[in-house]
């Protein structure tokens, strides 16, 4: 049977000699399973960058499918899809300050204060009504959480910090 080489990016196997190996990592099909590959892993910021740029695509919009997917000059992205890429870079920008707040510990109350006035403000001009100003001064307070905690990915439950407002608990008088 001879060797065989895998190709991870394409899910595919061929028979493993210069020829063979050389076709296809210059075939166009390696190239776009390559590039969906990376582009899986990019930076949301980066992606709403690239979208904005880019005109909606008419075929896209007018049928709902275009020819050529993922490869498309156009953007294939409602305006409700980029609102929510927005709001996510924007959240991602968020938690990333709040960390390098967290980490300077020496910083005055006034300072403190401050931010968190700045972060009250804008929470109420994007939430708007009253119900919604009560919500936001509870979600302000900080948590005593160790920045290490903070930096590692998918915590267990049990080691996440408390909701903002308190865990909701729900008293039900019927037992068994």
């Amino acid at each position: 049977m001879g060797k065989r080489y895998y190709c991870d990016y394409c899910d595919r196997s061929f028979q493993d000699n210069m020829h063979n190996r050389k076709k296809h990592l210059n075939g166009v099909q390696h190239h776009r399973a390559k590039k969906a590959w990376y582009d899986f892993f990019r930076d949301a910021a980066a992606v709403l960058c690239d979208e904005q740029t880019k005109k909606p695509c008419r075929k896209f919009l007018q049928k709902g499918i275009c020819d050529f997917g993922p490869n498309c000059r156009f953007s294939h992205m409602s305006e409700e899809d980029l609102y929510n890429l927005k709001r996510q870079v924007e959240d991602e920008r968020q938690r990333k300050e709040d960390f390098v707040d967290r980490l300077m510990p020496r910083r005055s109350v006034e300072e403190w204060l401050s931010r968190r006035e700045k972060k009250k403000q804008t929470a109420l001009s994007s939430k708007g009504d009253l119900k919604n100003k009560e919500d936001s001064e509870e979600v302000q307070e900080e948590s005593d959480v160790p920045p290490q905690l903070l930096s590692i990915r998918d915590l267990p439950p049990s080691l996440l910090p408390p909701p903002p407002g308190g865990w909701k608990v729900s008293v039900n008088t019927e037992w068994g």
